[in-house]
């Protein structure tokens, strides 16, 4: 039985890190910037240049032919494909993929989990799956094991200029210019798939010891039990300010020593269209002990 994962560029796996992987494939979610198509192969300078002088940001999903192209292509060395995307909450990627694994040609042989994760705790999750087929469980197995676990994985990111999310049409103009004024810098937090307000801070400073408090409650209460049992790790995501994740990293280890901080990667472009520049992001989540 040989299963292939499929995921997608919100999870932030870069060139490198699919090579070495046989069975680990990415679908690329476009994004358009002034109505122009782009995708997670911009470079940096030329992605964030574009992103600060845009007027108009739009997110997409994969497009459907190269889904199809793919999974077409995967399944001449495969029997199975387990799709791994960006959270139902957030896209309409999911329901997308589900409509178009009921053809005939994909049915019983292409799977689409709803992962209710991005960024970092996708990342984690395609890991995980990646482990478990090496160990040679099913893909029954798998799907059962990454359906249980979908939402043990939260995500804190601190937001400091709303720009971008006005841009992209997901807040007014006059929320932005309120924000703007009192000096808002919004730290939200996703669980389960849903994005959601955490808590209002007013600087930089600020928002990082709020970001670290926030995985600390967390340590305590919902995730207590892996942390005590060595099954639980951190993250940190960041766009475009790599000294602020070092900080931020230095900040973690001092403040808890015996919790691991697994990965330190820069948000896919996808994400970083709504966040911009100098955002902070930390996620907790449980991990099979086999890759801490």
């Amino acid at each position: 039985m040989k299963i292939a994962i499929v995921t997608d560029s919100s999870s932030g796996f870069n060139n490198l890190e699919l090579e070495k992987y046989k069975n680990l494939f990415k679908l690329e979610i476009p994004y358009y910037l002034d109505d122009k198509e782009y995708d997670d192969s911009l470079e940096n300078t030329m992605f964030f240049s574009l992103l600060n002088n845009s007027k108009t940001i739009q997110t997409s999903q994969p497009h459907p032919l190269n889904v199809v192209n793919l999974w077409n292509k995967i399944l001449k060395d495969f029997d199975y494909i387990i799709n791994l995307n960006i959270s139902s909450g957030l896209s309409g990627t999911y329901q997308t993929l589900s409509n178009l694994a009921l053809d005939e040609d994909f049915n019983g042989k292409v799977f689409v989990v709803d992962t209710k994760r991005v960024s970092l705790t996708l990342k984690i999750f395609v890991l995980e799956a990646l482990k478990l087929i090496d160990s040679g469980f099913n893909v029954n197995e798998i799907i059962t094991y990454l359906e249980n676990n979908n939402k043990n994985a939260k995500i804190f990111i601190s937001i400091p200029n709303l720009k971008y999310l006005k841009k992209g049409g997901r807040l007014t103009k006059e929320v932005a210019l309120l924000a703007t004024l009192f000096q808002i810098k919004p730290v939200l937090r996703l669980e389960g798939g849903v994005l959601e307000n955490y808590k209002k801070t007013h600087s930089k400073k600020q928002s990082i010891e709020v970001l670290v408090k926030a995985v600390g409650e967390e340590m305590e209460n919902q995730f207590k039990a892996y942390k005590d049992n060595n099954e639980l790790v951190l993250g940190i995501a960041y766009t475009n300010n790599y000294k602020d994740a070092l900080r931020l990293k230095e900040r973690l280890e001092e403040e808890y020593p015996t919790v691991k901080i697994y990965m330190i990667d820069p948000l896919c472009k996808t994400i970083s269209c709504h966040t911009g520049d100098e955002g902070l992001g930390i996620c907790i989540s449980r991990i099979i002990k086999e890759l801490i």
